[in-house]
């Protein structure tokens, strides 16, 4: 493929939902890079579901949205809303739509939350180009047919699962249980709790790229994969900028706890959505220690939790090992400097652990 080629990605528009502003332009110029040019933003979820309503097709939108790439934790409306209001509602544009949900807590209950609702594709932060272009790739190549149930609506949730020493599938997967369809207009559920309907529809995606695309496998050269991930890393300064902000914002929100002397879980809530931000970022430019001890706070400030000055402590403990990783300018695991962090931050803990103990 000539490097000004492409295989019709360039066709395609895609609704990117992002919270975070830097992280939404960061993600819109991955996506540039790897050819797709048509895209729609949102900043959470309702501002996305408004999008999504103008193109319904009984509105006459003249530009119907053909995936979405969504982030998972959002206010007002999260991406787990938002998919539900996708693959449930009348509104929406197109039930049977592509969809990748984007979290920096890959914990397995948010994987399984977001798959029950129906999306096609999890992928997890920090992220690399490679893992976007793998994660499109496998949506274009190779989609999962649509099963309804009266419980569930959206892509089969069934993975093919291979014998390592045989490469043989470990169980057999019929379709005699179900009603084969072959049009997407038959939406309605099905009357009985048993029944089962496995929609068999044209490979849409590939249709709207064109007949190159459908004669072969969507793929981007090598050399623009690895202009594209130099390009992300470029980003890292606009990170030290941004984590510098959200150190600043966790910061105050310990100091404005500290002087509550009641109930604190508005301050805890925002330190937990602020440590996830963080979480999810770090890693994608270069500082995987960010991510590291972001998790560790996300998991400390999560429910169920204490709230007491000890938990604010060992929130300040992390703040200030994140700064020092900043200041410091740490990349990669920082070697022996990284390890006497971590085991510094390990110490405060346990000793303010042992407070409430």
């Amino acid at each position: 493929m000539d490097r000004k080629e492409n295989l019709g990605q360039d066709r395609l528009n895609v609704l990117v939902v992002e919270d975070n502003e830097y992280m939404l332009d960061v993600m819109c110029k991955a996506l540039r890079s790897l050819g797709f040019v048509q895209l729609l933003t949102a900043k959470n979820g309702k501002e996305a579901i408004e999008i999504l309503k103008m193109t319904h097709p009984n509105v006459g939108a003249s530009r119907p949205i053909d995936f979405v790439i969504s982030d998972f934790i959002m206010a007002p409306i999260n991406g787990l809303i938002m998919l539900q209001w996708l693959r449930s509602f009348k509104e929406s544009p197109n039930r049977f739509m592509p969809f990748i949900m984007v979290s920096g807590a890959a914990d397995l209950h948010h994987v399984q939350s977001a798959r029950d609702h129906g999306m096609h594709e999890f992928m997890g932060k920090p992220f690399s180009v490679d893992s976007l272009y793998k994660t499109i790739q496998r949506m274009i190549d190779k989609p999962r047919q649509f099963v309804v149930t009266q419980n569930y609506y959206g892509p089969d949730r069934r993975r093919r699962r291979l014998d390592p020493p045989g490469g043989k599938e470990q169980r057999a997967e019929t379709e005699d249980h179900a009603t084969i369809v072959y049009s997407k207009d038959k939406v309605a559920k099905p009357e009985k709790a048993s029944d089962v309907w496995l929609f068999k529809l044209p490979n849409h995606l590939k249709e709207k790229m064109g007949s190159n695309a459908m004669r072969q496998e969507f793929f981007v050269p090598d050399d623009i994969l690895a202009e594209a991930e130099v390009a992300l890393q470029r980003e890292a300064a606009g990170f030290i900028h941004w984590a510098k902000k959200y150190l600043d914002r966790l910061a105050k929100e310990v100091v404005a706890a500290k002087t509550v002397s009641g109930e604190r879980h508005q301050n805890f809530d925002e330190i937990n959505i602020i440590a996830h931000e963080l979480r999810g970022q770090g890693g994608t430019f270069g500082y995987p220690l960010i991510t590291l001890f972001a998790k560790s706070l996300y998991e400390a400030t999560k429910l169920p939790r204490k709230e007491d000055d000890a938990a604010l402590d060992i929130a300040k403990a992390h703040i200030d090992t994140m700064r020092a990783v900043i200041r410091e300018d740490i990349e990669g695991d920082g070697g022996e400097i990284g390890q006497q962090l971590f085991k510094s931050l390990k110490m405060v803990i346990a000793k303010h652990e042992k407070r409430t103990s």
